[in-house]
Parts: structure tokens; sequence; C-alpha cells
């Protein structure tokens, strides 16, 4: 299994700039939410500036297809470049793991759900389509942080999402594994 690292920007009740958290919460439908933990990066900024001009910080930037992830591949590398010193989300994560997260350990990480990022690493269909697509899952079945608990859920709601929406860019996902550090960040 690869683990990648990324630093996110907290979005919750403390922490909003022009839409706020109860103004989210009712576009999204999500309202038992109590902090936003997504990878989506328009509701959870990437806090890591690497050095594009630095032939060496490339080594760290995780691309898929040619594509930057906002992901890394060394933890390190996400401490030294981060834009932020405090109030911020330090994540590990697992694209399209092959096989259930939720009971692998990682030493001071809490496995915090399942999400599904489209296919450009930048959007979550989980938490920034405000219902479009409740035909597939409804928001109830998010978890507090706006994440899936489990790895079947995760993997049949893209499998839906996909058939229900073929033509929807945002409805083509990975299915990403995250844990939060537990102290780090907070």
């Amino acid at each position: 299994m690869k683990f990648l690292y990324t630093a996110r920007g907290k979005y919750d009740q403390n922490n909003f700039d022009t839409f706020t958290w109860n103004q989210y919460k009712e576009w999204s439908g999500i309202h038992h939410l109590e902090e936003l933990v997504s990878l989506d990066g328009m509701l959870n900024e990437v806090l890591v500036e690497p050095d594009y001009d630095n032939e060496d910080d490339w080594n760290f930037i995780h691309i898929s297809e040619n594509l930057q992830t906002g992901f890394f591949t060394e933890l390190d590398f996400v401490c030294k470049r981060l834009s932020k010193t405090e109030n911020y989300n330090l994540l590990a994560v697992v694209i399209e793991p092959a096989e259930p997260c939720e009971k692998i350990i990682l030493p001071d990480y809490e496995f915090i759900g399942y999400d599904l990022l489209d296919q450009d690493f930048s959007i979550s269909a989980l938490t920034n389509c405000g219902g479009y697509f409740n035909e597939t899952f409804l928001p109830s079945e998010l978890n507090k942080k706006g994440l899936l608990n489990n790895y079947n859920k995760a993997y049949y709601i893209k499998e839906q999402l996909f058939k229900n929406n073929p033509e929807e860019h945002h409805a083509d996902t990975n299915v990403i594994a995250v844990w939060r550090h537990e102290i780090i960040g907070y």
C-alpha cells in the first residue's frame, strides 16, 4: 500500500472564507457535519507549496496520468513546504486501496474515512456537488467529517455514480482512504 501525504486547510464553524459553515451545511445537505475533512481543493485547500522551479521538488509531487494530485510522496517534504503552522489537517492517503483500510493502523494517525475525488483530483463527489448525486447516495450516509466509513460502500458508490451519471465528469471518481494526524496541525 503506497501512502501519500498532504496538508489541507480546515473547514468548520470557526474556519471559513466567504461561504459560511451554516451556508455550506444547508447547500450540501450534510447537516450532521462537525468538520469537513475533504480532499476537495475548493473546500479544504492544499497548504503545501512546492517550488516548481526546483527540480528536486518534483521528486516529491505525486503525479497521476500527467495530473498533479495535491498529494506528496514524503511526509518530511509536506512539513517543509507547509504554508501554515497551525489549524490545518495533516493527512495520509491511499489512492484506490486494494483492501479495506478501516483497521489499518498508521502510528499517530486516525483513519477517518474514504473520499471520492474526480479524475482530476480536484472535486469531491461526496461533498462538493450539493445533492446532485442523491440518486446514488444521500448526505446522511456520510460521517461527521463528510467521508464514507466503509470500504465496500465507497467502491459501491463509486460504481453507481458513474453508472447513473456516465456523462458527468465529477461522477468518474477515485476512492481515496484518508487518515488524519492526531497531534500535528491542530
